[in-house]
């Protein structure tokens, strides 16, 4: 089964995104020369999975961000496909981690929102956590992880400080539980 990697930015109260799903409060990390290990992180992604509403958020950003990247947008709406490397699907999302086998899938990039992160958690399908905490407080917004969740153990693979004040934390499953 291939391995899935939530990477993404949270406030450090917890939030995403805004409650009207703006990420606006994300260019307090606009660190000038450096990428926080993205290009690194992205290099050894093979597809991409998001929600309906994270998709029209990167559609937003103007050029397409993923050239060549095979992206899976978890929908219940019709939705626009920009390019030919993205699919909408509605499967569940253990019918759909255990079929990237077949397509040769490795690594899988969960990028978001938090319904979707929450569907992966509920069943166990996240092998690594990266989360970039942003010196921000929004109090309110859409949270990172929703209840009610199952209780997940976690062993810290890394930390890096920022001088922006950024903080990128990476987890793994914890062995044995």
């Amino acid at each position: 089964m291939p391995r899935t990697v939530l990477y993404i930015a949270s406030s450090l109260d917890g939030y995403i995104a805004r409650a009207d799903g703006n990420i606006d409060w994300l260019s307090v990390a606009d660190g000038e020369g450096t990428d926080y290990g993205y290009a690194d992180f992205y290099a050894g992604v093979d597809a991409i999975a998001m929600g309906s509403r994270t998709y029209e958020q990167v559609l937003s950003f103007g050029e397409w961000p993923y050239p060549g990247r095979a992206v899976f947008v978890f929908t219940r709406r019709p939705l626009e496909r920009i390019t030919p490397d993205v699919s909408l699907t509605k499967q569940h999302p253990s019918e759909f981690v255990h079929g990237l086998d077949k397509a040769g899938i490795r690594t899988l990039w969960l990028a978001g929102g938090g319904d979707l992160v929450s569907s992966f958690m509920q069943h166990k399908l996240i092998d690594e956590y990266i989360i970039s905490i942003i010196p921000a407080v929004l109090g309110d917004g859409i949270p990172l992880f929703k209840r009610p969740l199952p209780q997940h153990h976690l062993a810290l693979v890394k930390s890096t400080n920022y001088p922006d004040g950024l903080i990128q934390l990476h987890y793994r499953n914890a062995p044995g539980r």
